[in-house]
């Protein structure tokens, strides 16, 4: 396994302050913040990519960018430069309102679907060949407000499956960025869900 089979680069997308904290729209951050709990990696804020990021003794890099959710690739971009990670080693975790809440897909590159942090990450890497992990967030329903949706706290069950979801992501880390991305989707994503 060479590493370009691996992810050396782990972004969670959310926004930041504590105002956001709790809102739907941050459970890259809840992912991210859980993952350098467990690998013990302090994520500190760095100027020059606009983010919090940190380095796990794996080599791993997280990176959580403090840009708002509509300029992540104003952080994403100019972290993987510095750090010469190529778009397809780049691993972001997003929320999906196209998925039941607690619904977990793991997906190779593919379009944004109207996520402007992705679209952002897209249009600043130059591509769309990145890795993602959409977490389910539900929808609010045709013609309700999405926005204030994704920017609200879920209530205390589906933050449980949610919580369950990323808890699964993780247990299954290791997989996914060492060269196990296409065996944990189909894993994952033939969960029954």
């Amino acid at each position: 396994m060479s590493s370009a089979d691996c992810v050396q680069l782990v972004v969670g997308l959310g926004n930041p302050g504590a105002g956001h904290a709790e809102d739907r729209h941050n459970v890259g951050f809840w992912l991210v913040d859980e993952l350098a709990r467990r690998l013990k990696v302090d994520l500190r804020g760095e100027a020059k990519y606009k983010g919090e990021t940190g380095r796990a003794a794996s080599g791993l890099r997280l990176l959580k960018p403090m840009t708002y959710m509509n300029l992540s690739g104003e952080s994403v971009a100019p972290c993987a430069a510095y750090f010469r990670i190529p778009p397809a080693a780049v691993l972001v975790v997003h929320d999906e309102l196209d998925l039941p809440v607690g619904a977990v897909r793991l997906k190779r590159g593919g379009g944004h679907g109207g996520h402007n942090g992705l679209r952002s990450i897209e249009q600043m890497l130059g591509t769309n060949d990145f890795l993602r992990v959409r977490l389910g967030i539900g929808h609010p329903g045709v013609g309700r407000d999405v926005a204030g949706y994704v920017l609200s706290r879920p209530p205390a069950a589906e933050r449980e499956a949610i919580d369950a979801a990323i808890a699964l992501v993780l247990d299954n880390i290791e997989t996914i960025t060492n060269g196990g991305f296409s065996r944990a989707m189909n894993t994952l994503n033939q969960r029954g869900q």
